[in-house]
């Protein structure tokens, strides 16, 4: 028996064994998996889906090849389809059961597509690189493209590393290791046992018969007595299990009478609850327009071009990445600069570090997005100064990102706690009811109040304490420069229609961060014959004239930033950065 279980440890030890080592050498899956597609249409467009790229887990490999130059960008699948927008485009998806890439065109009204190169869509793009890794979410995917005019790369193939890992290939091989061991110890315990056994042996001598044991008297009564005390207490025992098990069935009727009979649980989610909750649930499912990266790099690219347009005095540079009320203010400076090379140009705008990244939630557009820029330069006195705010617009799928807004934060502001960039802020209506007043009447109730001070209606909304405005261009100023004029010509300030959007970009406390545009007009009249009107510097450069017998006019734009509380917590609005320059000149008709 001994030898038969050795042999039984020495057969299961050599399956163990051997099945461990095939397990890592025949057994072995591959370690990576391919699946790739022949694209024979001309669309200009091949958009590999997130679905796709994530067949399986884990980094993606992407190899192009059929074409002898590309392009390839990964962004929000939305975003990238909202770029291709009405053109052909080849829409790749995995086929689980082929375990291979499978293109599909879907017709559009156009054959090319502009340039994607720089597009602020973009998480990140490779150009002219015919393999690269990337690891992205199933709802990302990936753009390929040429030049945007020819065909998109007609060979495709994604590679995922798969998990061809044997846990069970070590085990086996310890286990038939021990089988191994045991069988040895039963095969020399066999062979110890038979040299024992090989030596004489004596014949143990005869035994006698025993005698016959004599009958033990057993009393009847005993028994009868035993058997009836057994009786007794199995039948008492069974009394006593039928109330336990009554009581048992009981107690699990009540606790499962709700099922039994039907009944509904004693909570039940409240349909405000489930509404809210929907809300909630769909607020988070709207991604913010941009992340931290590509905040940097939009505002890195806004910085680099804004400085090469100053130093160039180029409007039309200055215009592929400001617009609006930034725009506007830069055109008038660099016209002025032109003529005047004395006349101070306006602040630049540093590349960084972004100190505050508010990105809209939207998946629509247009897109608006707010940063604060830490600005390192230091003024006149060696005194560092204050950050830069901006409010980035995104106007279509298909344009950059362009300044709108740029504001220097006023000494010792605080921009109020907002929501982290990874989830953004929504856009409220310029007429909300959920603020103090409506975003889209700040702009005329401050003009009212650089033009009356304490006078105008609009100046309990207002903190008028650390605001800077009111002090340099308030009424008070006003009344100073308007004294001069006397008798021979006058100064009349009034506010004319800005070009600037009102936006506004909820906060964590249900307030608002907000940036307007307001537009004063200096008019200088000639009331009496041979009195003239002396330009300033800018007026002059951007007139050509130094002095008018009819009048001058110049308009002047503020960029301005609030931050507007809600209703529920109340306050008063506060001014938090602003840029002011000229915008306009002319001489009076």
């Amino acid at each position: 028996m001994r030898f038969v279980l050795a042999i039984v440890s020495f057969v299961a030890a050599a399956l163990l064994i051997g099945l461990g080592i095939a397990q890592r050498t025949v057994f072995a899956e591959p370690d990576t998996v391919t699946a790739a597609t022949n694209i024979t249409s001309s669309a200009p467009v091949t958009v590999l889906s997130g679905s796709a790229l994530n067949a399986f887990p884990r980094n993606q490999s992407v190899e192009l090849s059929g074409a002898d130059e590309n392009f390839s960008a990964y962004g929000r699948t939305d975003d990238v389809v909202a770029w291709v927008g009405d053109a052909s485009y080849n829409n790749v998806t995995y086929d689980a059961k082929t375990r291979s890439l499978v293109s599909t065109l879907v017709k559009g009204d156009a054959d090319e597509v502009p340039s994607p190169v720089d597009s602020d869509l973009w998480l990140a793009s490779y150009a002219n690189e015919g393999s690269f890794t990337i690891n992205v979410p199933e709802d990302i995917s990936l753009l390929i493209v040429t030049d945007g005019v020819k065909p998109a790369p007609a060979d495709l193939s994604v590679t995922w590393p798969v998990d061809n890992s044997t846990p069970w290939a070590n085990t086996l091989v310890v286990a038939g290791g021990v089988l191994l061991l045991i069988g040895l110890l039963l095969l020399l315990w066999a062979i110890a046992h038979i040299r024992r056994s090989r030596g004489p042996r004596r014949k143990s001598p005869q035994k006698m018969p025993k005698l016959p044991r004599q009958p033990r008297i057993k009393q009847i009564t005993s028994k009868r007595r035993e058997l009836e005390s057994n009786a007794k207490g199995r039948r008492s025992a069974r009394i006593a299990i039928v109330p336990a098990v009554l009581v048992t069935a009981l107690a699990l009727g009540g606790c499962s009478s709700d099922a039994l009979t039907g009944g509904t649980p004693a909570t039940e989610a409240s349909p405000s609850a489930t509404a809210a909750d929907a809300v909630a649930k769909a607020a988070l499912e709207v991604n913010p327009v941009i992340t931290e990266r590509q905040a940097e790099r939009i505002i890195k690219k806004v910085s680099e071009v804004s400085a090469a347009a100053d130093a160039a005095l180029d409007p039309e540079l200055a215009k592929t990445r400001l617009s609006g009320p930034a725009l506007e203010l830069r055109a008038a400076n660099y016209a002025a600069r032109k003529v005047d090379p004395a006349v101070r140009p306006v602040d630049v705008i540093p590349a960084g570090p972004v100190t505050l990244t508010l990105p809209q939630q939207s998946d629509s557009w247009p897109r608006v997005a707010f940063a604060v820029i830490d600005d390192a330069t230091k003024d006149a006195a060696g005194n560092k100064l204050a950050p830069v705010s901006v409010m980035l617009v995104q106007a279509d799928p298909r344009s950059n990102y362009t300044a709108q807004y740029v504001m220097r934060l006023q000494p010792g502001a605080v921009v109020p706690p907002t929501a982290p960039a990874s989830i953004g802020a929504s856009r409220l209506f310029e007429d909300s009811k959920l603020l103090t007043i409506a975003p889209d009447v700040i702009a005329p109730d401050y003009a009212d109040i650089l033009m009356n001070d304490t006078a105008s209606p609009s100046n309990e909304l207002f903190e008028a304490e650390g605001d800077s405005v009111r002090v340099n261009y308030g009424a008070a100023d006003k009344a100073a420069r308007k004294a001069p004029f006397v008798g021979t010509s006058t100064l009349e300030f009034s506010n004319a229609p800005a070009s600037g959007p009102v936006v506004a970009l909820s906060t964590i406390d249900s307030g608002a961060i907000v940036t307007v545009n307001v537009n004063e007009v200096e008019t200088v009249r000639i009331l009496q014959a041979g009195a003239v009107a002396k330009a300033t510097p800018e007026v002059k450069a951007i007139t050509g004239k130094a002095e008018s017998t009819k009048g001058l006019s110049a308009t002047y734009g503020y960029q301005m930033l609030f931050f507007v509380p809600s209703v529920e917590e109340g306050g008063k609005i506060v001014l938090l950065g602003y840029t002011r320059g000229l915008v306009a000149a002319s001489e009076l008709p």
